[in-house]
């Protein structure tokens, strides 16, 4: 059995739940697994597993954008932090004989494998975009680039891509392979309903929203608000990932941003999906653009009681799409590594 040293990204919640299953599937068949990582990675993971804490890169975000300039200013203080990450990370090498190292978008540890010249498979769906012929989005060739040019700074010395992604694409080298998306195991256990409610997952903007959804004739179920209350049509509830998962599982529909971890699990659901891409962050634009492309949903740019009716009108067609989702258990994924790394 090997020795892995798992990097994950802090950012967001898709990287630290992503990998919590693969990393639970590998110490199961019997590998040793030291992770590294930072943000809510760090926050979360903790709680599961033995964590070594590091520093890492963020998004700075400015009423639901994301800040370019505040972003660029706070990764640069960070550098410093970054350069003692990096020797840290390379004394585990060292020190735990790190045979493989797997990242999910983290830089440090690849970075360190680079300079000790181990191999490194990458885990996400970042790479989706840099190593498939998919299509981009119109009229943002330029955001591409830039998005893809970034990628290929943050991860540095990989041999192997698993890139993962709710729809399939031709990959552009033998080195990568598309993966479907990665769910948590709570996900296949979660009984499947089509409730009379639509499920609101938003930070930013949600006063000025949830004011034209109380004039809409259908339940919203909103989390992101930070409170358990209830007006009119309008059920606002804390977060707490059981009731969540529930809740989701139950919706007619999903109304939220566009990251891949939800829009996997609610398309998994079969839930037709009205995306709200956080502005400036071509990740989630992508997401968004082929989530309505596929049928499964619709891709807006901004958020208004017209819109919101029309995709409520059109659940049955989405619906009906959504029959063709092909739901896939981990088994592409853990396969893979087996043939990988043993």
């Amino acid at each position: 059995m090997a020795n892995i040293l798992y990097g994950i990204n802090g950012e967001g919640s898709g990287h630290w739940t992503r990998s919590k299953e693969v990393i639970t599937h590998l110490n199961s068949i019997g590998h040793s697994v030291s992770i590294v990582c930072s943000g809510r990675a760090s926050a979360n993971l903790s709680n599961y597993f033995k964590i070594d804490d590091i520093s890492g890169l963020s998004f700075k975000f400015v009423e639901g954008r994301v800040d370019k300039s505040g972003t660029f200013w706070a990764n640069t203080r960070a550098i410093p932090g970054l350069s003692r990450s990096l020797q840290k990370v390379r004394g585990i090498i060292r020190d735990r004989h790190i045979d493989y190292v797997i990242t999910d978008f983290e830089p440090v540890s690849c970075f360190a494998a680079k300079l000790q010249n181990l191999p490194v498979v990458s885990i996400d769906n970042q790479h989706f975009i840099t190593n498939t012929d998919v299509l981009c989005p119109p009229g943002l060739t330029a955001q591409a680039e830039i998005t893809k040019a970034v990628i290929g700074i943050m991860t540095p010395g990989v041999g192997t891509y698993l890139a993962i992604s709710f729809f399939e694409a031709q990959s552009k080298g033998e080195k990568t392979f598309v993966i479907p998306p990665i769910l948590r195991r709570k996900v296949f256990e979660t009984d499947v309903s089509a409730g009379d409610y639509m499920l609101v997952y938003l930070t930013a903007g949600l006063g000025k929203i949830s004011e034209s959804l109380k004039h809409i004739g259908y339940k919203f179920v909103i989390y992101g608000a930070d409170r358990n209350s209830r007006e009119g049509n309008l059920t606002f509830k804390r977060f707490r990932e059981d009731e969540f998962l529930s809740d989701l599982a139950g919706a007619g529909g999903v109304l939220a941003t566009a990251g891949f971890s939800l829009i996997s699990e609610a398309l998994y659901f079969g839930k037709p999906y009205l995306a709200w891409p956080v502005r400036n962050q071509f990740e989630q634009i992508f997401n968004a653009y082929h989530l309505e492309r596929l049928g499964y949903g619709k891709y807006v740019e901004s958020l208004s009681r017209e819109k919101i009716e029309s995709f409520l009108l059109n659940l049955e067609e989405y619906r009906k799409n959504l029959t063709h989702y092909p739901q896939q258990d981990n088994s592409k994924l853990f396969a893979k590594l087996g043939d990988l790394i043993g």
